[in-house]
């Protein structure tokens, strides 16, 4: 057998590697990160790509970050922006994107690394990636990095000697990356995508359809990580003022992670903070388009459906937002004041139910007049329905209830014989009659009740009130089960409004419920469902407004469009010519995502 020749390079860090002694190993180790930036070698790029790998599996190792490992990124960032020749030549365009990485992956949940990694000067070369000073791709490992840096107490004081100009930044790529993503990536041909890009996502192996796939969900992840940045900001009540600003706070909930993101609460998440501090509420409540959003996640199967919740609740406990707040939202949390549990919440309708009507006797004795006569309606039927119908109800004896039982299942008969002869409106007045007699622990028949109502409401084009009893009869039959047909016909009562994704998302949990149901788990996933799911999937696309704006501004094609200073690296390599051998196949971080809910729990 032939033994293979030894290796030629000094400090090479593949040989090192196999040191076998440890001591001697660590030494080595050392010097290598500390001549890295220093050298010109073509294999720094396979270098990085192996620690790369190393610092997404083993993040928590502390060898590599006490041999130096963040100075040499750090230095290798910095050479990088300044040194534009060096950057062009063979791979070392790959270099910063995988530098900052490491960063971000080392300090994620590590205190005692972030510190080592401050205190390597990293926040200065992140910061410029985060400029903009090359590009979208790197701007999305830099802003999770700096989120990461700026969650730990210990480095917050470093990440906040730039917060004006770091939170203009996040606020800025929140809310236009998706748009520069689609500019300069998902909207133009495939043979002036950038190579490197396209390497980087697919890592050398993808066609086109996976490229476009992961660059949406990277445009994704750098929304999200740009809010979570905000985030850390806002928990800490850091420039409110400058984070409130209403076009900002209006766009919010439309900020959402798509479905290739639900692990992150994004904009929910973001507004859940603000509605913790005074300022927060007092801005999130004098917007009634930000009020709005908030009630239709409350009312929706949206992951972060608990988040909207405890913002309301929130803004509701406030003296100086309350009745503001009653006038907009009441109308919503009535529809959910039998929400037993959601997730880990417990008790959540009963909470609303005594928010709502803390000083209730204010308003019921003429005290105090509200400015919504929708919003009075509202809470004088939660008195109805929590406190006068709980006392008829206790009173009852075992045989009227056997009484009232018949008597609602003929009305139900009757409203049933109208409908199917087209009487939807005297059907309607039924199934409501119905609704008043019927006693409250009989969940089964209410359900039924209130989801009738609502096809009743949607035949009427009511879609306000056809989503006001489907959440009824949702919050009556709970998450764990919760009704097919009432999460069908809010699907078709938000695509009445206009709000696709509240549309998608019921319509999403409707095929679900279907799957694991006993009786329709064999069945075929129904027509008309497909028929939605395609149509609000094309309404929430990621890029959806991007292209439009394209569109609307087609005569400026992507190579017009100023970037005052910024994105200057594809200009640089068009003008070039150059082109990127393509790179090893490397799964991306799985970890990553798997923390994001806890770090936003927080």
């Amino acid at each position: 057998m032939h033994s293979e020749p030894p290796c030629s390079k000094l400090n090479c860090f593949f040989c090192t590697m196999n040191e076998p002694e440890p001591s001697v190993r660590r030494a080595k180790l050392s010097q290598c990160f500390k001549e890295m930036p220093l050298r010109d070698d073509q294999e720094h790029v396979l270098v990085l790509s192996g620690l790369w790998n190393i610092s997404m599996a083993q993040p928590d190792d502390p060898e590599f970050p006490a041999l130096g490992i963040f100075e040499c990124m750090a230095k290798l960032i910095h050479r990088g922006i300044i040194d534009q020749n060096w950057l062009l030549r063979g791979q070392n365009i790959y270099i910063p994107y995988y530098a900052a990485h490491i960063i971000g992956s080392y300090t994620m949940d590590n205190p005692q690394f972030a510190e080592k990694a401050v205190k390597s000067g990293v926040v200065l070369p992140l910061m410029e990636l985060l400029r903009g000073k090359m590009s979208w791709v790197e701007q999305r490992v830099a802003v999770r990095a700096l989120g990461h840096l700026a969650s730990h107490e210990k480095t917050f004081e470093a990440v906040v000697v730039h917060e004006v100009e770091i939170i203009s930044l996040a606020m800025e790529i929140a809310s236009n990356c998706l748009e520069v993503v689609y500019k300069e990536f998902v909207g133009i041909k495939a043979r002036k995508r950038p190579k490197y890009h396209c390497d980087l996502l697919t890592r050398g192996v993808g066609e086109l359809e996976l490229q476009s796939r992961k660059a949406e969900e990277w445009a994704s992840q750098l929304q999200c990580w740009s809010l979570y940045l905000l985030n850390c900001f806002a928990s800490k009540e850091r420039c409110l003022n400058l984070i409130c600003n209403t076009e900002f706070l209006n766009n919010l909930c439309g900020m959402w992670g798509g479905l290739v993101n639900l692990t992150s609460p994004a904009g929910i998440g973001l507004l859940r903070t603000l509605c913790s501090s005074k300022t927060g509420r007092e801005n999130v409540a004098n917007s009634r388009q930000v009020m709005e959003s908030i009630c239709n996640v409350s009312r929706s199967s949206d992951d972060w459906q608990n988040m909207a919740i405890d913002c309301l609740l929130l803004l509701l406990k406030d003296p100086e937002t309350r009745y503001g707040v009653i006038d907009i939202a009441a109308s919503s949390l009535v529809d959910l004041v039998e929400l037993t549990s959601l997730g880990e919440s417990k008790m959540v309708g009963e909470t609303i139910s005594q928010t709502l009507l803390q000083d209730y006797y204010k308003i019921k004795f003429g005290f105090l007049k509200l400015k919504s006569q929708e919003a009075e309606k509202a809470l004088e039927e939660l008195w109805e329905l929590r406190v006068e119908n709980i006392k008829r109800d206790k009173l009852m004896s075992e045989q009227d209830m056997k009484e009232r039982q018949v008597l609602v299942g003929k009305l139900k008969k009757q409203g049933n014989q109208k409908f199917w002869t087209g009487k939807i409106e005297k059907a309607c007045k039924i199934y409501s009659k119905a609704l008043e007699l019927c006693p409250l622990n009989f969940r089964k028949e209410r359900i039924v009740l209130y989801s009738n109502r609502a096809q009743c409401y949607l035949l009427l084009k009511n879609p306000a009130a056809a989503i006001s009893d489907t959440t009824r009869a949702l919050c009556l039959s709970g998450t764990v089960s919760p009704h097919s047909k009432s999460l069908w016909r809010r699907s078709q009562a938000y695509d009445m409004k206009g709000l696709a994704k509240e549309s998608l998302m019921d319509c999403i949990m409707f095929i679900n419920s279907r799957i694991k149901s006993e009786h329709t788990k064999r069945v075929r996933i129904p027509y008309y469902a497909a028929r939605m799911i395609n149509k609000q999937m094309n309404a929430t696309w990621l890029f959806a407004n991007a292209k439009s704006k394209l569109c609307i501004k087609k005569e400026k094609t992507v190579d017009e469009y100023e970037s005052k200073g910024e994105y200057q690296l594809q200009e640089m390599m068009d003008a070039k010519n150059m082109g990127f051998p393509d790179m090893p196949t490397i799964v991306e971080d799985a970890k990553a995502e798997k923390r994001w809910k806890k770090r936003w729990k927080k």
